[in-house]
């Protein structure tokens, strides 16, 4: 398994998961076709009115997201390199008469793909870790954005990457030094799915990111760091408030999401 080949590898990991996921509790479907947004308070509170704004949303999945702002009133327009996931996303958006837009593509590649600019760039979650390259990404983020268009970001906090799978040690570097190759049975949806996928990550430290937003003229707005998950994705978790996930044995002791908005100058 070479690191260079990680678009083919990870596209084939995510391509694999998104039956599971589309059928998982995790994801919600039933309740999502009967209107539940899929968004979370964190990232609501950086997009604010999103009514009549063009909505860039880089990695996409298979589109809850992107059609929940719809949903809102936006002009949504969702990414995602798993053409099984933009496939799923078609078909659902299609299903529910909404009129998202989705392309299959590596995010690095999307100027090809694509050529508008818009009023709010979106990305939450497990997003950025699939990048080796975060200026490269940043670029993205920027070339889409019209002037004075607001990125709003949500993801992970590096912090919870560096531990082992059960929160029991420090098992890998909190900086960007390697990339990371790694098997895994199940998926964060459905733990017990009888999935076997290989993936290649890299972690981004919170430096990192800021600096490669600012150096590609992007003013950071606010910065947020949360002690829980919105989502509960990991293990030895517990719920200590509705739709809130700490490790139970940190209790609140780490941070495990930061948000972010930015503005392009």
């Amino acid at each position: 398994m070479e690191a260079n080949d990680y678009l083919n590898i990870n596209k084939q990991t995510w391509n694999n998961k998104v039956e599971v996921h589309v059928n998982s509790d995790f994801y919600d479907m039933e309740g999502f076709l009967k209107g539940k947004s899929s968004l979370n308070s964190i990232e609501l509170n950086l997009l604010g009115d999103v009514s009549d704004k063009k909505v860039l949303h880089l990695q996409c999945h298979f589109g809850q997201d992107t059609m929940t702002l719809t949903r809102m009133g936006a002009k949504a327009t969702g990414i995602d390199l798993s053409d099984k996931a933009i496939e799923k996303a078609r078909e659902i958006n299609k299903q529910l008469n909404l009129n998202a837009t989705f392309i299959c593509c590596d995010i690095y590649d999307l100027p090809n793909h694509l050529d508008e600019k818009f009023d709010i760039v979106f990305t939450s979650y497990g997003t950025i870790g699939w990048f080796p390259d975060l200026d490269k990404w940043a670029k993205i983020v920027s070339h889409f954005l019209k002037p004075d268009g607001k990125f709003v970001f949500a993801e992970f906090h590096p912090v919870v990457w560096m531990f082992d799978n059960d929160f029991k040690e420090v098992f890998y570097n909190y900086f960007n030094v390697e990339p990371i190759l790694e098997e895994e049975s199940g998926t964060y949806a459905d733990k017990e799915a009888s999935l076997h996928t290989t993936t290649i990550t890299w972690n981004h430290p919170i430096s990192e990111v800021l600096n490669a937003l600012i150096s590609n003229g992007l003013e950071v707005n606010c910065f947020n760091e949360f002690d829980y998950s919105p989502y509960n994705c990991f293990n030895q978790t517990e719920e200590f408030e509705p739709n809130k996930f700490r490790i139970k044995h940190l209790e609140n002791k780490i941070p495990m999401v930061y948000s972010l908005s930015a503005t392009k100058k």
